[in-house]
């Protein structure tokens, strides 16, 4: 078997917020669903989330007619409060999310190992769709 080494994808944004509001609201449950989608005809109607070295979380990403649905899961490997957060899919894909702070603004800088169904480019922009519906949900609340 032929051992690859999967892209790394990078995204980013700048949150006009400090940075206790923005770890909140990137994991309590209860802000998740409120952002947690790539698409106005999506939605994220249920999160769970243990937020621990070894915890596990758990987002559904559903399309809002119903036609489709999936959770998007995890293992956390690392969490530094305020500063990173990195964890493993159950599809044994690397993500890590750096946190940080200037001037009353958050910068968050995502990096996910990408995978084989769908373009680089699909995945970044899906990805970075939620981080926009992250950060707009997180300025407007």
């Amino acid at each position: 078997m032929e051992v690859t080494n999967p892209t790394t994808i990078t995204i980013e944004t700048t949150v006009d917020a400090p940075i206790e509001k923005v770890w909140q609201y990137w994991t309590e449950p209860v802000h998740v669903t409120k952002w947690n989608y790539a698409s106005d005809d999506w939605h994220s109607p249920k999160a769970d989330n243990d937020l621990r070295v070894e915890g596990k979380f758990s987002y559904t990403m559903a399309a809002k007619d119903g036609s489709m649905s999936f959770d998007f899961e995890g293992i956390y490997t690392h969490i530094e409060e305020h500063i990173s957060i990195k964890y493993t899919l159950l599809d044994d894909r690397k993500v890590s999310i750096d946190f940080s702070s200037e001037n009353g603004q958050t910068k968050i800088v995502e990096s996910f190992e990408a995978e084989n169904q769908n373009s680089v480019e699909l995945q970044k922009g899906g990805w970075q769709a939620i981080l926009n519906n992250f950060k707009k949900y997180t300025e407007e609340n």
